[in-house]
């Protein structure tokens, strides 16, 4: 299903702010909050390499709706923290959804949907499946998120590999060495090559690389794509949840996944290689004009599917 949606708007130069912290789990997150406090709640998830900016026309549309809406900085972002210096600075896709629950705890939401892209699609994607008492609803992108370690060797066609060079490349000590010493250089990068019809600014660009100075970013990104290749170990606290995963589980919510159309990293497909893994209403969509970034480059059609969910 295409969606008709205007172009990608011009970057706002707007803030998410001021920001609040709390402590949850292993972290204390730095988060966004917007909208009443009784409304229905959202947790909006960013990606990498992104920041909460990626929803900074989309908090206010819900907020204007009565949502109460909730945009983390995820672990090795910003000013989210890792609590104790001991704690393995994981990137697995279990430790991503466990800190949404985290954090869903600490601020006493019980009931909320879940959204997001990239590693935020995965993080609410696991929430989802793992948690579906806690879900009203997913909004995802790039249809089923949970990898599948398993298979991960399986190489793709040659020209869907071209697009994971730097997954390729944080696999060896030099990528660690460069993301350390080049983090905006290559953040600035991928978001050319995922949404090379966004037309973005630097003032635009280096609101969100500030959060690339995070002293754990390095850590948690180099182990995020280790890992999912099955090349590092996973922190043992997560040890029964990704076992879970690696039964890729069904999603038993009502789920509404997007693709961009013009997405450089992750080609929009009709939806059907990922139907049996959900179970509730699921409905599909693609955005014309849309790369990566989805929620920051078509808020509206962002915003629009985060209401369709949470109506049922």
């Amino acid at each position: 299903m295409i969606n008709e949606t205007p172009a990608p708007r011009a970057p706002s130069t707007k803030r998410l702010e001021p920001l609040r912290h709390v402590d949850a789990g292993v972290l204390n997150i730095a988060y966004y909050e917007a909208g009443p406090a009784d409304g229905p709640a959202v947790m909006l998830m960013h990606g990498f390499p992104y920041d909460i900016h990626s929803y900074v026309d989309v908090a206010p549309m819900l907020a204007a709706q009565g949502c109460r809406v909730i945009v983390p900085y995820l672990r090795g972002y910003g000013p989210t923290t890792f609590r104790d210096k001991a704690t393995p600075r994981s990137g697995e896709q279990a430790a991503v959804g466990a800190d949404l629950m985290a954090l869903m705890n600490a601020l006493g939401i019980k009931r909320a949907v879940f959204a997001g892209y990239d590693w935020g699609g995965r993080a609410a994607s696991v929430g989802a499946a793992l948690w579906s008492e806690r879900c009203i609803g997913l909004v995802c992108t790039n249809g089923y998120m949970i990898q599948d370690i398993a298979n991960a060797m399986v190489p793709a066609r040659p020209e869907r590999e071209v697009p994971l060079w730097y997954q390729y490349y944080f696999q060896l000590e030099r990528g660690r060495a460069g993301l350390a010493a080049n983090r905006s250089g290559i953040g600035k990068i991928l978001w050319s090559q995922w949404s090379p019809g966004w037309q973005f600014d630097d003032t635009c660009f280096e609101r969100t690389a500030v959060a690339f100075d995070n002293p754990d970013y390095v850590d948690v990104v180099i182990h995020s794509y280790r890992h999912r290749f099955g090349l590092a170990d996973g922190d043992a606290q997560y040890g029964e949840l990704q076992q879970k995963l690696a039964a890729l589980p069904v999603i038993t919510v009502p789920t509404i996944t997007l693709d961009g159309a013009d997405d450089g990293v992750t080609p929009a497909r009709d939806g059907s290689a990922s139907a049996a893994k959900y179970t509730a209403r699921r409905a599909y969509r693609v955005i014309p004009r849309a790369g990566h970034n989805l929620p920051q480059e078509a808020p509206e059609a962002f915003a629009a599917a985060v209401m369709d969910v949470m109506k049922g």
